[in-house]
Protein backbone atom coordinates (compact mmCIF):
# COMPACT_ATOMS: atom_id res chain seq x y z
CA UNK A 1 0.00 0.00 0.00
CA UNK A 2 1.88 3.38 -1.01
CA UNK A 3 0.67 5.29 1.31
CA UNK A 4 1.38 2.56 4.11
CA UNK A 5 4.58 3.71 6.52
CA UNK A 6 7.00 0.85 5.66
CA UNK A 7 8.30 -1.41 8.45
CA UNK A 8 12.27 0.15 8.14
CA UNK A 9 10.80 3.64 7.95
CA UNK A 10 8.88 3.09 11.04
CA UNK A 11 11.92 2.06 12.37
CA UNK A 12 14.15 4.52 11.64
CA UNK A 13 11.09 6.69 12.88
CA UNK A 14 10.66 5.01 16.55
CA UNK A 15 13.62 7.30 18.06
CA UNK A 16 14.15 11.04 19.13
CA UNK A 17 17.41 10.82 17.88
CA UNK A 18 17.00 12.93 14.09
CA UNK A 19 20.01 10.89 12.90
CA UNK A 20 19.16 6.92 14.40
CA UNK A 21 21.65 4.37 14.57
CA UNK A 22 20.90 0.71 13.98
CA UNK A 23 20.94 -0.39 17.99
CA UNK A 24 20.92 -4.39 17.87
CA UNK A 25 20.00 -4.82 21.74
CA UNK A 26 16.19 -3.68 20.98
CA UNK A 27 14.43 -3.62 17.36
CA UNK A 28 13.24 -0.07 17.72
CA UNK A 29 12.46 3.10 20.05
CA UNK A 30 15.82 3.36 21.40
CA UNK A 31 15.64 6.98 22.88
CA UNK A 32 11.98 7.44 23.30
CA UNK A 33 9.81 5.99 26.31
CA UNK A 34 6.40 5.52 24.35
CA UNK A 35 8.42 3.51 21.56
CA UNK A 36 10.50 1.94 24.18
CA UNK A 37 7.55 0.73 26.20
CA UNK A 38 6.01 -0.24 23.51
CA UNK A 39 9.00 -2.34 22.29
CA UNK A 40 9.59 -3.48 25.31
CA UNK A 41 6.47 -4.61 26.89
CA UNK A 42 3.84 -5.43 23.96
CA UNK A 43 5.29 -5.56 20.43
CA UNK A 44 5.49 -9.23 19.27
CA UNK A 45 3.80 -11.06 22.59
CA UNK A 46 0.95 -13.01 21.47
CA UNK A 47 -2.50 -11.97 21.69
CA UNK A 48 -5.38 -14.43 21.84
CA UNK A 49 -7.92 -12.02 23.04
CA UNK A 50 -10.92 -10.34 20.77
CA UNK A 51 -11.26 -7.55 22.20
CA UNK A 52 -7.38 -6.77 21.92
CA UNK A 53 -7.38 -8.25 18.33
CA UNK A 54 -10.16 -5.74 17.29
CA UNK A 55 -8.11 -3.11 18.87
CA UNK A 56 -5.13 -3.53 17.18
CA UNK A 57 -6.88 -4.33 13.72
CA UNK A 58 -8.12 -0.83 13.91
CA UNK A 59 -5.25 0.97 15.31
CA UNK A 60 -2.80 -0.26 12.77
CA UNK A 61 -5.29 0.45 9.80
CA UNK A 62 -5.67 4.04 11.14
CA UNK A 63 -1.83 4.41 10.88
CA UNK A 64 -2.03 4.34 7.35
CA UNK A 65 -0.15 7.43 6.19
CA UNK A 66 1.23 8.20 9.86
CA UNK A 67 3.39 7.78 11.90
CA UNK A 68 2.81 4.78 14.47
CA UNK A 69 3.64 7.26 17.56
CA UNK A 70 0.67 9.47 16.73
CA UNK A 71 -1.58 6.59 17.08
CA UNK A 72 0.44 5.52 20.28
CA UNK A 73 0.24 8.58 21.78
CA UNK A 74 -4.17 8.73 21.40
CA UNK A 75 -4.51 5.08 22.32
CA UNK A 76 -6.19 5.79 25.65
CA UNK A 77 -8.60 8.38 23.90
CA UNK A 78 -9.09 6.05 21.31
CA UNK A 79 -10.07 3.21 23.95
CA UNK A 80 -12.82 5.26 25.53
CA UNK A 81 -13.81 6.93 22.35
CA UNK A 82 -14.74 3.54 20.93
CA UNK A 83 -15.93 1.60 23.97
CA UNK A 84 -12.98 -0.22 24.75
CA UNK A 85 -12.81 -1.39 21.32
CA UNK A 86 -15.76 -4.11 22.42
CA UNK A 87 -16.96 -6.13 18.93
CA UNK A 88 -20.40 -6.02 19.42
CA UNK A 89 -20.90 -2.11 20.95
CA UNK A 90 -18.91 -0.58 17.64
CA UNK A 91 -20.75 -2.50 15.42
CA UNK A 92 -24.08 -1.10 16.55
CA UNK A 93 -22.62 2.34 15.90
CA UNK A 94 -24.86 5.01 13.78
CA UNK A 95 -24.85 8.30 13.28
CA UNK A 96 -25.28 9.84 16.75
CA UNK A 97 -21.82 7.98 17.59
CA UNK A 98 -20.05 8.65 14.11
CA UNK A 99 -20.71 12.27 14.23
CA UNK A 100 -19.13 12.52 17.83
CA UNK A 101 -16.44 10.30 16.89
CA UNK A 102 -15.41 13.23 14.14
CA UNK A 103 -15.75 16.08 16.73
CA UNK A 104 -13.24 13.67 19.21
CA UNK A 105 -10.12 15.62 18.79
CA UNK A 106 -8.68 13.19 20.92
CA UNK A 107 -8.65 10.73 17.72
CA UNK A 108 -7.92 10.28 14.04
CA UNK A 109 -10.95 12.57 12.93
CA UNK A 110 -10.40 10.86 9.52
CA UNK A 111 -14.30 10.54 8.09
CA UNK A 112 -13.04 7.06 5.85
CA UNK A 113 -11.33 5.22 9.08
CA UNK A 114 -14.14 5.91 11.33
CA UNK A 115 -16.69 4.27 8.89
CA UNK A 116 -14.01 1.80 8.30
CA UNK A 117 -13.72 0.81 11.75
CA UNK A 118 -17.60 0.26 12.38
CA UNK A 119 -17.82 -1.73 9.07
CA UNK A 120 -15.07 -4.10 10.20
CA UNK A 121 -16.28 -4.51 13.66
CA UNK A 122 -19.68 -5.70 11.99
CA UNK A 123 -17.21 -8.06 9.74
CA UNK A 124 -15.68 -8.82 12.81
CA UNK A 125 -19.10 -9.81 14.41
CA UNK A 126 -19.72 -12.39 11.74
CA UNK A 127 -16.26 -13.74 11.84
CA UNK A 128 -17.11 -14.46 15.66
CA UNK A 129 -20.19 -16.00 13.94
CA UNK A 130 -18.64 -18.37 11.74
CA UNK A 131 -15.43 -19.31 13.45
CA UNK A 132 -16.39 -18.51 17.23
CA UNK A 133 -13.92 -16.29 17.54
CA UNK A 134 -11.82 -13.59 16.09
CA UNK A 135 -8.53 -15.51 17.32
CA UNK A 136 -9.35 -18.34 15.60
CA UNK A 137 -9.93 -17.45 12.24
CA UNK A 138 -6.76 -14.95 12.32
CA UNK A 139 -4.46 -16.96 13.83
CA UNK A 140 -5.76 -19.40 11.53
CA UNK A 141 -3.27 -18.09 8.94
CA UNK A 142 0.35 -18.53 11.24
CA UNK A 143 -1.35 -22.20 11.85
CA UNK A 144 -2.10 -21.29 15.55
CA UNK A 145 1.25 -20.58 16.30
CA UNK A 146 3.82 -17.74 16.33
CA UNK A 147 5.95 -17.67 13.16
CA UNK A 148 9.42 -17.68 14.60
CA UNK A 149 12.03 -15.77 12.19
CA UNK A 150 15.69 -14.70 12.44
CA UNK A 151 16.13 -11.04 11.75
CA UNK A 152 19.51 -9.50 12.07
CA UNK A 153 18.58 -5.94 10.96
CA UNK A 154 15.49 -3.73 9.66
CA UNK A 155 16.55 -4.98 6.22
CA UNK A 156 15.72 -8.51 6.98
CA UNK A 157 12.28 -7.59 8.04
CA UNK A 158 9.82 -8.10 4.90
CA UNK A 159 6.82 -5.30 4.79
CA UNK A 160 4.32 -7.95 3.96
CA UNK A 161 4.27 -12.04 3.73
CA UNK A 162 2.50 -14.47 1.75
CA UNK A 163 0.40 -15.09 5.38
CA UNK A 164 -0.41 -11.16 6.04
CA UNK A 165 -1.46 -11.42 1.30
CA UNK A 166 -3.58 -14.19 2.54
CA UNK A 167 -5.15 -12.55 5.38
CA UNK A 168 -5.88 -9.18 3.59
CA UNK A 169 -7.49 -10.88 1.33
CA UNK A 170 -9.99 -12.89 3.00
CA UNK A 171 -10.48 -9.59 5.29
CA UNK A 172 -11.00 -7.67 2.21
CA UNK A 173 -13.24 -10.20 0.85
CA UNK A 174 -15.56 -10.23 3.66
CA UNK A 175 -15.94 -6.68 3.51
CA UNK A 176 -13.43 -5.14 5.86
CA UNK A 177 -11.42 -2.04 4.83
CA UNK A 178 -7.64 -0.92 5.42
CA UNK A 179 -6.30 -4.05 5.83
CA UNK A 180 -3.75 -4.42 3.16
CA UNK A 181 -0.97 -7.04 2.92
CA UNK A 182 1.21 -4.45 4.44
CA UNK A 183 -1.19 -3.47 7.33
CA UNK A 184 -1.72 -6.80 8.12
CA UNK A 185 1.93 -7.95 8.19
CA UNK A 186 2.66 -5.07 10.56
CA UNK A 187 -0.58 -6.57 12.49
CA UNK A 188 0.71 -9.96 12.90
CA UNK A 189 3.86 -8.16 14.43
CA UNK A 190 2.11 -6.56 16.81
CA UNK A 191 -0.47 -9.32 17.76
CA UNK A 192 2.92 -11.92 17.97
CA UNK A 193 1.83 -14.01 14.77
CA UNK A 194 5.36 -13.21 14.03
CA UNK A 195 7.80 -12.95 16.09
CA UNK A 196 10.37 -10.03 14.22
CA UNK A 197 12.43 -9.26 16.91
CA UNK A 198 16.41 -9.00 16.00
CA UNK A 199 18.41 -12.03 17.24
CA UNK A 200 20.75 -9.87 18.88
CA UNK A 201 17.76 -7.84 21.08
CA UNK A 202 16.88 -9.20 24.47
CA UNK A 203 13.02 -9.71 24.00
CA UNK A 204 13.78 -12.34 21.14
CA UNK A 205 14.12 -15.34 23.50
CA UNK A 206 11.56 -13.61 26.09
CA UNK A 207 8.61 -13.74 23.17
CA UNK A 208 9.39 -17.18 22.62
CA UNK A 209 9.46 -18.51 25.70
CA UNK A 210 5.44 -16.47 26.08
CA UNK A 211 4.81 -18.00 22.82
CA UNK A 212 5.93 -21.52 24.30
CA UNK A 213 3.54 -20.99 27.02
Amino acid sequence: MANRVLFHHRLKSMTTNPSPKFDPTRCFGTGSNIYEAYHDDEWGVPVHDDRHLFELLILEGTQAGLSWKTILKRRKAYRLAFDNFSVQIVASYGQKEITTLLENKGIIRNKLKIHAAINNAKVGQRIQKEFGSLDKHLWGFVGGAPLQRNRFSPSDVPTESTESARMSKDLKQRGMSFVGPTIMYAFMQSTGMVNDHYVSCFRLNEVKKLSEN
